[in-house]
């Protein structure tokens, strides 16, 4: 099947497997290897992007689902050079150990700033709730989430 969707910015025409995995579609066909695949089973966030401004876990949703779709990956938060405002907290906050679940975790992070308050530490745990990560602890992703917040809102700590 044919499809046409629009990645960080940048339109894409390909044809596909009607079974293809979005997941494998942004990866094997595009390259943006930034989408991490981890249980394969939407249940620990690893995958997920945005699709039309939603947060959407990609190794649930098949590619051809997407036609005509604006999605965005962890290649379109930021550059190494010129980190987003989360990127840059989740560094400072040193919001990452291994880095698995990060690309999940920034993007996730990122539907939240857009469409919640996050007035507490428990709103975003809550938020977070459909992302693992093994390593952390989530106390510096939090950390990093809740400061990106406050400067989103433009008050201080």
């Amino acid at each position: 099947m044919d499809i046409a969707v629009t990645v960080n910015g940048r339109k894409y025409a390909a044809r596909v497997e009607p079974r293809l995995l979005l997941s494998d579609f942004l990866r094997d066909t595009l390259g943006l290897t930034g989408t991490h695949v981890g249980c394969e089973h939407g249940v620990c966030g690893a995958c997920t992007i945005l699709v039309n401004g939603d947060s959407v876990r990609s190794c649930l949703t098949l590619a051809v689902r997407a036609d005509g779709a604006d999605i965005v990956t962890v290649e379109g938060l930021g550059s190494p050079d010129q980190l987003n405002a989360l990127q840059t907290e989740f560094r400072d906050k040193h919001g990452l150990q291994c880095g698995f679940c990060t690309p999940g975790m920034l993007i996730t992070g990122m539907d939240l700033l857009k469409k919640y308050p996050l007035a507490s530490d428990q709103e975003i745990r809550e938020g977070l709730s459909g992302n693992l990560c093994r390593c952390t602890g989530y106390q510096n992703i939090v950390a990093a989430i809740r400061a990106a917040a406050v400067l989103r809102n433009g008050s201080a700590t």
